[in-house]
């Protein structure tokens, strides 16, 4: 079965979002996250901002790349549940430790995190009815 026949099986409330639809989402974060997150590391790797202050961004990062392999490819979903919860917790992280130096970072952040509060209520729906 593929990816895309496992995921259309899956139980799934009935505002879930169509696929296009999350897809253009990320098309139009992922400008956001590369600014803002390479803005970070740059500040960082110039020493211009503290380095603990890029530890939220990283982990977050790795954990956004990993969970479409955690759900499509390994197709685990109490996994994916608690890997969308590491972003979740990372962004508002991320925003905290960066508010002292560049508030605007802080801000550019807000709809990363309107849309990973979405996606983690759907992927806790889909966890919980697909368990």
């Amino acid at each position: 079965m593929t990816w895309r026949d496992w995921y259309d099986a899956l139980d799934k409330p009935g505002w879930t979002p169509e696929p296009a639809t999350i897809s253009l989402i990320w098309q139009l974060l992922y400008p956001i996250i590369l600014v803002t997150f390479g803005y970070v590391f740059y500040r960082v790797a110039r020493r211009r901002i503290p380095w603990p202050v890029a530890i939220p961004f990283a982990i977050n990062l790795i954990a956004n790349i990993a969970f479409t392999p955690i759900l499509f490819g390994l197709r685990n979903l109490p996994l994916a549940a608690i890997d969308i919860t590491i972003v979740w917790f990372t962004i508002l992280w991320s925003m905290k430790s960066i508010w002292p130096h560049h508030r605007w970072v802080a801000y550019a952040q807000i709809p990363y995190l309107v849309w990973v509060t979405i996606a983690s209520t759907l992927q806790f729906a889909i966890t919980w009815n697909n368990g």
